[in-house]
């Protein structure tokens, strides 16, 4: 079965959790909080979905100001479709989106780092994380 693209369709909730779990970025995101799910859905300003018939099967969720750059928070392919291109093609959809001069950013989950040079994207050597709970020095 073909699968198809969509732009900022709708999600429902319990369709996405899943999703998450079953490609295992559901390891890294807080599947268990459906309030903090919902909210990420909802706030981010470009998703697209793979669908094969009725059957999500790919993410790309991304935060960005549409001409300078664009964060690809969540890139997701349940683990029954990967390496059929789905991935790829979520992320060509996330570009074309966007305007010609933004770039796209992203931190690779630990299984995944191999994957994006692969793909033809570069290693940016100075991203900087202040995590929850953690402050800025004094």
């Amino acid at each position: 079965m073909p699968i198809d693209y969509r732009t900022n369709t709708p999600l429902d909730l319990d369709a996405a959790i899943e999703l998450y779990i079953a490609s295992t970025l559901g390891e890294r995101r807080p599947v268990h909080d459906r309030d903090c799910m919902a909210r990420m859905l909802a706030e981010a300003d470009l998703t697209i979905t793979a669908w094969e018939g009725d059957l999500l099967v790919g993410i790309a969720r991304s935060l960005t100001d549409w001409c300078y750059c664009c964060y690809l928070s969540d890139l997701a392919v349940r683990d029954t479709h990967q390496k059929q291109g789905i991935g790829k093609e979520l992320i060509r959809y996330t570009q074309a989106a966007l305007g010609p001069n933004a770039s796209l950013i992203l931190l690779a989950a630990p299984a995944a780092v191999d994957y994006y040079p692969r793909i033809g994207m570069a290693q940016h050597p100075s991203a900087w994380v202040l995590r929850p709970g953690e402050r800025l020095k004094e």
